[in-house]
């Protein structure tokens, strides 16, 4: 199931949050924006941990379901859905055309935003991609 969602004048559809679980996706079409759309929606039904603990069990899920279970990456997972979370918390009211607007950041794709946060060599590590680790810079 897919839910429209308009993002600066193209219209696109996400899965929806049942969908994603039932890892019933288009892994063409699930791209760094739709991974932050799912953490919207996460955090606009639950709360913080329960939102983290569901989409990071769905989504290590769908990197085995995949075959790139190695592409899960605890940090970075934890650090948008905490980032997000912020933002919702900044324009409780804004609907994903005006959330999108305003956080650009978060969309940028050459990973500006996390290393405006993170070191290379601590956001590479081990450790980071095991268990969340906080920023370094």
């Amino acid at each position: 199931m897919m839910q429209a969602a308009s993002t600066n004048d193209t219209s696109r559809e996400f899965p929806t949050i049942a969908a994603f679980e039932a890892l019933d996706i288009d892994s063409a079409r699930f791209d760094h924006e739709a991974h932050i759309f799912m953490a919207r929606a996460y955090l606009r039904e639950l709360d913080l941990l329960h939102a983290i603990d569901r989409y990071r069990s769905t989504l290590r899920r769908l990197t085995v379901k995949l075959g790139v279970p190695d592409k899960y990456h605890e940090t970075i997972t934890w650090f948008y859905m905490i980032s997000v979370a912020l933002r919702i918390h900044e324009s409780p009211d804004a609907d994903w055309i005006e959330f999108r607007r305003a956080n650009e950041d978060l969309f940028e794709q050459n990973g500006a935003f996390l290393k405006a946060h993170y070191s290379a060599e601590l956001l590479n590590s081990e450790r980071a991609r095991a268990g969340f680790v906080l920023p370094d810079q």
